[in-house]
């Protein structure tokens, strides 16, 4: 379906409504330092969980995070080097997890989850037009701006007709975003040929490129994966029979290119089952993408120089969006640290920024003290 709103289209995506030639996935999709990985579960009592990891391989991306309170004003940056862009304030106080002042994922307090995905070489915003400044966000705080202004995801795809999305850099990565609402409604959001094409996540997962609905049709190639196992059988004269458990995986990519973190990721988050309540799920996010989790090295030639950080995936958050509370943990720290955003007033609270951590070392505690 195509929506007109004014000077902007919008295209509403359906599975498989935009193909891509199998071919684009061998082709070098392989950019080492932006990696992103997302996934949703539900839980037995209705608690909707999006979680995420971020990953940066050239070494260690500044990372904080940030309260915005209600009223909070900003102007967007622009591609002309200049912050006169769209002025927008939070109508929502939010908490975001930011790089260089970046929202890349947050939570405001209605319940609206938002991320940003690197989205590489597929992706093409509209041509910057000075005459649009006013209505011109960058394509780094299109994450704040959703934030502090919307509840329902449906709010958000009828405002991105007011809206054009520029890059401040020629140089960087275009992105794509996850947004989420408290009632499960998710949405990828993806500027191709400069048109916002918005479609719905009705499976939860999102890695970077190709475009989303290319990674929906390439799980067909992977229908015969399944959990369990396969029981022994005849093949030709003799008996073969499973050397341990799980070969319902056999064929499950385990390499770390965006296709194959897609593939892996959809299937363990379908085939986990369904815990009883949010903390417990919340818990089982975390524990799922550590399964997608990058080490350093991975992503560099033989004898290329690697960064000294301890991984390639710098944090992984987990939102409970029904209850309203943000989780982190880092690759310096693996403890799980919770912002509850139901204690925060956003009313009275004041602009915060915070590291993600104050110790850049992995706590080591003695087990045994006599």
């Amino acid at each position: 379906m195509v929506f007109i709103f004014e000077k902007h289209t919008i295209k509403i995506m359906t599975k498989k409504t935009l193909i891509l030639p199998m071919i684009l996935a061998m082709v070098g999709i392989q950019h080492q330092a932006n990696s992103c990985t997302g996934i949703t579960l539900k839980s037995a009592d209705g608690a909707n969980i999006v979680a995420r990891s971020v990953e940066w391989a050239n070494g260690e991306s500044p990372s904080d995070y940030i309260i915005i309170p209600r009223g909070y004003e900003q102007q967007s940056a622009l591609p002309d080097g200049t912050h006169n862009g769209m002025k927008y304030s939070a109508y929502y106080g939010y908490i975001g997890l930011a790089s260089e002042d970046y929202v890349i994922e947050g939570l405001n307090e209605a319940g609206l989850s938002v991320g940003l995905f690197y989205f590489p070489q597929f992706g093409s915003y509209p041509l910057y037009n000075a005459a649009d400044k006013d209505v011109t966000i960058s394509d780094t705080e299109f994450v704040a701006w959703v934030l502090g202004n919307f509840e329902m995801v449906d709010d958000v795809i009828a405002a991105l007709a007011t809206v054009r999305v520029a890059s401040t850099d020629p140089r960087a990565e275009t992105l794509h975003w996850r947004v989420a609402d408290k009632t499960g409604h998710q949405i990828v959001i993806e500027y191709i040929n400069g048109i916002p094409m918005v479609t719905e996540n009705k499976l939860g997962v999102l890695t970077n490129s190709p475009e989303y609905s290319w990674h929906i049709t390439n799980l067909d190639n992977y229908i015969n994966l399944h959990a369990g196992g396969v029981e022994e059988h005849g093949f030709g004269n003799i008996m073969v029979s499973p050397l341990g458990h799980g070969t319902g995986l056999l064929g499950l990519p385990g390499d770390y290119t965006p296709p194959s973190r897609f593939v892996r990721a959809a299937f363990l988050q379908t085939s986990a089952p369904v815990l009883e309540n949010a903390q417990k799920t919340v818990e089982q996010a975390f524990v799922i993408l550590e399964a997608l989790t990058i080490p350093t090295g991975a992503q560099f030639e033989n004898r290329q120089q690697v960064p000294d950080i301890p991984s390639a995936t710098q944090w992984t958050s987990v939102t409970d969006m029904t209850n309203g509370k943000l989780y982190y943990t880092t690759m310096y720290n693996p403890t799980i640290r919770r912002f509850d955003l139901n204690a925060i007033d956003f009313t009275n609270v004041s602009h915060q920024k915070y590291p993600l951590d104050t110790n850049k070392s992995r706590p080591i505690i003695d087990a045994y003290v006599e």
